[in-house]
């Protein structure tokens, strides 16, 4: 589709990431979701051509490039139809690194964010909890002062990377909860290596995304110095308000591409399968469901691409950043279900592309805050109301 938001500079990175992934991703994707992983080697390409650190200052390596460069970029992770790997580097290169982009000092930009843009040390953003997610208020982890060391207790849990980061940019309660019309009060944000004691890591299986290497993280008295900290005490509700938006738009942006493998996939496979000696291609009632999901999805991109400008402009369209990440990743899911549906048998094998489609865009509709929270959040802005204590 020509769009008015590109230009031929976008085009030719188009090709070049798309060629890049070819050959170094497509071929040992499915070992790596066996495996649970994505190995080291693969975060230092990433890192030497660059695409951790599309956003991030120069001064750290990254590439200070312009928000539609990256959204080329997510649109092509997410044509991969690797659940997993699009979701372990865009928490790593747009929502772990980004607050320490963003507000993180010289000495956590050189530390940890230098490195993270190299490839060569992985981050997870360490959020939900086991009995606390969209509703930041009831987040219980905390880290109290002791002299030059927060301690920190809780526990993490759906943390993506979580078996093998280096360090988590952790969401904690340094001060006391109050719900305010202003939202959760008492949070911080702190860098915690995953080496120091006191760390321990579990695995989560989950139902898709399994390359990700999702992970529970207990904190039990660990001891973290009180230069970790991430911008300002107590200001984690307000980063992590500004930062979800990216997290959305990221999310909106990798189904999309999702949307588009899933979309030839099915293609292929009707143009190829034959009934009664004709193409199911040439059957009306599929042509018609086909028409309808390529229509959603032409729609579904204009609200990306308009609410990535809106962000490039300088704007916080945390409305229309909801917006598109609940119409994308809930399509993505309708997406899936036909495609798998239209397909029959073939698209029921667990080894097939349907059936990874459609586990892993169940996701999406989870992460960075579900699709119930989206559609709160967009109807209290709609009726003019505040929604801020949620994600």
């Amino acid at each position: 589709m020509r769009s008015p938001y590109f230009d031929d500079g976008h085009a030719v990175f188009r090709e070049e990431v798309r060629a890049f992934l070819a050959a170094e991703v497509l071929p040992y994707a499915a070992d790596w979701e066996n495996q649970d992983t994505v190995p080291g080697a693969v975060w230092k390409l990433l890192g030497e051509r660059g695409y951790l650190g599309l956003l991030h200052p120069r001064a750290v390596g990254g590439g200070e490039r312009d928000l539609f460069t990256s959204i080329v970029f997510l649109e092509e992770l997410g044509r991969t139809g690797c659940g997993g790997l699009r979701a372990a580097v865009s928490v790593h290169a747009y929502m772990a690194t980004h607050y320490l982009a963003q507000v993180g000092g010289d000495d956590l930009r050189r530390t940890y964010l230098a490195p993270a843009v190299r490839g060569e040390r992985l981050a997870a953003l360490a959020i939900t909890e086991p009995g606390a997610g969209a509703d930041l208020s009831g987040l219980g982890t905390t880290a109290v002062r002791d002299g030059d060391h927060f301690v920190v207790d809780g526990a993490k849990s759906m943390v993506s990377n979580g078996m093998t980061a280096d360090f988590l940019v952790t969401a904690v309660r340094t001060g006391t909860a109050v719900r305010s019309p202003r939202g959760a009060t008492g949070l911080s944000l702190l860098v915690v290596d995953t080496a120091l004691p006191g760390v321990a890591r579990t695995p989560q299986r989950t139902l898709g995304w399994r390359s990700a290497g999702t992970a529970t993280v207990t904190l039990d008295a660990v001891r973290v110095p009180a230069d970790r900290l991430i911008g300002r005490l107590h200001n984690g509700f307000y980063y992590l308000m500004r930062g979800l938006q990216l997290e959305r738009l990221v999310a909106a942006t990798l189904a999309l591409g999702g949307m588009d493998h899933t979309l030839d996939d099915l293609r292929g496979f009707l143009r190829a399968r034959t009934v009664a000696g004709d193409a199911l291609a040439r059957k009306q009632a599929l042509v018609h469901r086909v028409a309808d999901l390529a229509t959603d999805l032409a729609a579904a991109r204009l609200l990306v691409h308009h609410t990535a400008w809106l962000y490039a402009q300088g704007e916080l369209p945390a409305v229309e950043c909801s917006m598109a990440k609940l119409h994308t990743t809930e399509l993505a899911c309708r997406l899936a279900d036909t495609a798998l549906q239209l397909q029959g048998s073939h698209g029921y094998v667990e080894s097939s592309a349907a059936a990874r489609a459609h586990r892993d865009a169940r996701a999406a509709t989870i992460a960075a805050g579900p699709s119930e929270v989206m559609r709160d959040l967009i109807g209290r802005a709609v009726l003019n109301e505040r929604a801020t204590h949620l994600l």
